[in-house]
């Protein structure tokens, strides 16, 4: 399996998601004092091939995200028209798909294009859910429900956050619970071509930004609380909730269940898609920027952004839109059953239907492959309850990654 450093890595529809959020709508290292981001370029690490297959466990109608449930091995999918499907999980390691959806609010969701149900989440106690959608006004709506194990409490939904979108594009879309107990909401850049709005760079705005808030410290009619630790938390240079800047379509990203670690995903436009990797517990972390759309990637993005600033966070891996076009990202493997993958990032891409493989040592070494596995039309990735992964496609499927 070939090895890929990053810099060097070169992997070379209007229907559902549009491209999974739009990889061309025009038609963590500090950098060095020249602005241009560095990366870590030591000996590539071997990424060995690994022998899995996918398990067709059920069929929905547009799947853009998978969540569990603490104390649960159901698995919940939001399908993009705006309903929350559960798969129980049966003996001897079986599931089966409700018939009656656990949530439906089709009649708030606007579904065309980028659009519609695109995140969920549960509270660490499970007690919550949380849906990230795009409401028939064409914004964003983070909404709260009560659950028990009869199912949701429609009469206890809470608006936690919500904001208005310039264009119908770069919803962002995902929900997730940090290890700190605190929820993460990625946000595009508002749509649009090249970030028309200044979005990203503007640390006052939420788009083009990953959020962190504190649902359960809510007073008041507020929907949330502030972390004291957030970068602008007493709303001096920028707005309070954000953690992340300069970004174009976080669509998808994750934390890796054993260390903490944030895996980003950053859908690009003209050329690149990208991977930053932003470790647990370091410093530099809150506050990063991304720098987008001074860079895509880590190559200068068109005309007129100006040059960019120091102390951008390069991006660990990226590729071309050779064959790709627009990045799904995924999860680290911490689940049992295939004890090759531990450790390793799984992701994909919208326009290619491979699985790829992405491993980065402490001290920067990158390593990439691929999984055999093919899916066309790739949404999203979630895992389970033992840290399975799951695979997500806009054709229908949802699969179990599971070894060959």
């Amino acid at each position: 399996m070939r090895s890929i450093v990053p810099r060097l890595a070169a992997l070379g529809m209007a229907t559902v998601l549009v491209a999974a959020a739009c990889g061309n709508d025009s038609g963590s290292t500090p950098t060095a004092a020249s602005g241009e981001p560095s990366t870590t370029t030591t000996t590539p690490v071997d990424v060995p091939a690994v022998n899995v297959r996918l398990d067709e466990v059920t069929r929905l109608d547009r799947p853009t995200a998978l969540a569990y449930r603490n104390g649960s091995d159901d698995v919940f999918v939001a399908e993009q028209s705006g309903r929350v499907r559960r798969i129980s999980a049966e003996r001897q390691g079986d599931f089966e798909l409700d018939e009656r959806p656990l949530l439906d609010i089709s009649s708030e969701v606007s579904d065309e294009g980028e659009r519609g149900l695109l995140g969920l989440a549960f509270s660490p106690d499970g007690r919550q859910l949380y849906v990230h959608f795009t409401d028939n006004a064409g914004d964003t709506q983070v909404v709260r429900y009560d659950v028990t194990n009869q199912g949701v409490d429609t009469t206890s939904r809470t608006v936690v956050f919500t904001t208005s979108q310039p264009f119908a594009n770069h919803n962002g879309g995902q929900l997730a619970f940090g290890p700190d107990g605190y929820l993460y909401i990625g946000l595009g850049d508002g749509g649009g071509a090249g970030d028309p709005e200044g979005n990203a760079q503007d640390p006052t705005s939420p788009l083009g930004k990953v959020l962190r808030i504190d649902p359960d410290g809510a007073l008041g009619d507020a929907g949330y609380a502030i972390p004291v630790d957030n970068p602008f938390a007493d709303g001096n240079g920028g707005a309070p909730e954000v953690w992340l800047w300069g970004l174009r379509n976080p669509w998808r990203f994750s934390f890796d269940r054993s260390t903490g670690d944030l895996w980003v995903a950053d859908v690009g436009q003209q050329e690149i898609e990208e991977i930053t990797l932003l470790r647990a517990g370091d410093p530099s972390v809150p506050g990063a920027n991304l720098g987008w759309p001074y860079l895509e990637g880590t190559r200068p993005y068109g005309e007129g952004t100006g040059t960019a600033p120091d102390g951008l966070v390069a991006p660990v891996f990226e590729y071309t839109h050779d064959p790709g076009c627009s990045i799904i990202g995924g999860f680290v493997y911490r689940g049992e059953a295939i004890a090759d993958l531990v450790g390793t990032y799984v992701f994909g891409d919208w326009c290619d239907p491979a699985l790829r493989t992405l491993r980065v040592t402490d001290d920067g070494a990158v390593g990439s492959g691929e999984l055999g596995p093919r899916v066309n039309r790739l949404t999203g990735f979630g895992e389970d309850n033992r840290g399975e992964v799951w695979v997500l496609s806009a054709d229908g499927g949802v699969y179990r990654l599971v070894p060959a």
